[in-house]
């Protein structure tokens, strides 16, 4: 039975302030959810704060990016070994924010998350269409080459240390949400790709979908067979918010 993860991404939101205030705020709910994972993916500056307060909790964190490289000369970088330091478990790799605002392509995702697991970090692969691609019929296609350049860095066996976040592009930030039918579909395309390469791995592998989740369309999405939690974005800056939404994946 695979356990569902819900996991926060911040993007570039916060202040010491702020996130004390919501840290305490999911901390004071997040103990009794009962058997299913949770994170929080937070800007490098507040690592230190998450790690302080989150040692021991539930709650676990992690970052939004690092760089493929594990040291050197690369000025406003971070590397893996650096969020080890920090007791970061996830780290989200080829976010679409990351592939279409910096130029990301399939490439260097997979060496970040060959990188990433170097060090035993989980990289949280995020792939998804953009409205364009959807429109065209290719999502399948796109979401399936964004895997592939993975598998043909590290192996399927990877996939077995590590989390798919599908994230359909046009949903993310937009208030638009795939249908529970639409997303199903296409996590039920991922897990049948990677099951014809090996089927242990593809049952084992939780894959989250993440645009536009709120606690109001949470349990709907999460009820889908191979729907196996959520990344979420604005949500996960109101604690009681990510709180009813972690809560529909309990």
């Amino acid at each position: 039975m695979r356990r569902k993860l819900v996991a926060g991404n911040w993007k570039m939101h916060g202040s010491l302030a702020q996130n004390k205030a919501l840290l305490d705020g999911v901390l004071a709910g997040v103990a009794d959810l009962g058997a299913m994972d949770c994170a929080v993916c937070v800007p490098f500056p507040y690592l230190a704060q998450a790690q302080a307060m989150l040692q021991g909790s539930k709650l676990a964190w992690g970052a939004q990016n690092m760089s493929q490289h594990e040291k050197g000369a690369f000025t406003g970088e971070v590397s893996a070994p650096m969020l080890l330091e920090f007791g970061c478990k996830y780290v989200l790799v080829g976010h679409s924010e990351r592939r279409a605002i910096y130029g990301e392509d399939d490439a260097t995702v997979a060496e970040k998350y060959v990188a990433a697991q170097k060090v035993g970090l989980t990289p949280v692969l995020c792939v998804g269409e953009t409205l364009q691609e959807r429109e065209g019929n290719i999502t399948e296609q796109v979401v399936g080459r964004q895997i592939d350049a993975v598998i043909q860095a590290a192996g399927v066996e990877s996939l077995a240390k590590a989390v798919v976040a599908y994230e359909p592009v046009w949903a993310i930030g937009t208030g638009k949400t795939a249908s529970p039918e639409q997303a199903q579909a296409v996590h039920a395309f991922i897990r049948g790709k990677i099951a014809g390469l090996n089927k242990s791995v593809a049952d084992g592998l939780v894959i989250q979908y993440g645009g536009s989740v709120k606690g109001a369309n949470a349990a709907e999405l999460f009820a889908m067979p191979d729907i196996d939690g959520g990344l979420i974005g604005g949500a996960a800056l109101d604690a009681s918010e990510f709180l009813t939404i972690c809560r529909a994946a309990a």
